[in-house]
This record gives C-alpha cells, structure tokens and sequence, in this order.
C-alpha cells in the first residue's frame, strides 16, 4: 500500500532515508521531510507491506532548472528511491514509481528523471530496467584554489 508523507510516517521514512543516504543521520531526515510535509515542489511516498512495516520510499521533487535531456518544464525529479533489500524485485519499487509518476503529471510533467552515482551499477540497473534512458555520464571535479 503507497501512503503519502505525513506527520505519522516521517519517522519511519527517516529511518529508511538513513539507509539509503547514511551520511545524514535519522534526526537530520526527519527534520528535512517534516518540512516537506506542506511544501509543494517536494513530496515522498512510502510503500507499507500487508503486515504493517514500512518497507520503501520515493522522495520527489519538480525542477524547473535544467536537467540532463529534458524536453519540457518542469520535471518529476526522483530525488531518491530506497526499498529495502527483502522487499527487493517484488514490484514495491515500480508502485512507488508509479506515485511519483503520478504526482508529476498532477504537476504539469510530462517526464520524469533521476540520477545515479556513477559507480553504482546496482541503480544504473535499476533504473534502466524499470524504463528510464541513459542520458549521460559525468565526473565531478574541483579545485581548491585558495592554497
């Protein structure tokens, strides 16, 4: 079952978003998604399972800057999408796309688009098999040039 983001599930979703990007801890996700709640450019989704636990997560933004091989404006941007690993291939993941894609069209989006680290075959997987398109692949530099 998808249930949107509320105050009754950032709890559970800050948990999963700690496994999906652990360099923040639960407290910091928690505070990030309770302001999400009523902020209409952003929302997230969360997949609940037939006997009550939380098993994965959307979380959505629109963009209106430029994003890689958009045709249109704005966009339905998976800012991250996590299930965890039991729950894996059994169709939580295409659900809760499936919200997101959804919320985007009520936006005005005709497309919708992602990102993955560059090294991280598992989501470049993913996402390919669930439809998205390679649109290109980058490295990041920078140089400190105070020193």
């Amino acid at each position: 079952m998808i249930e949107k983001l509320s105050t009754k599930n950032a709890k559970a979703c800050a948990e999963l978003a700690h496994q999906l990007w652990p360099d923040a801890d639960v407290a910091e996700h928690a505070a990030d998604l309770m302001a999400m709640i009523d902020d209409k450019k952003f929302t997230c989704f969360l997949y609940k399972s037939e006997d009550g636990t939380y098993v994965g997560f959307i979380e959505m933004s629109l963009r209106k800057d430029y994003v890689e091989g958009m045709t249109s404006s704005p966009v339905a941007y998976v800012e991250g999408i996590y299930v965890v690993e039991s729950k894996r291939k059994t169709g939580v993941a295409r659900a809760l796309l499936a919200a997101g894609e959804q919320w985007g069209r009520e936006r005005g989006c005709s497309e919708i688009a992602s990102d993955a680290e560059i090294g991280n075959e598992q989501s470049i997987a993913f996402h390919k098999q669930i439809g998205f398109i390679e649109m290109n692949r980058v490295v990041c530099f920078i140089k400190d040039i105070n020193s």
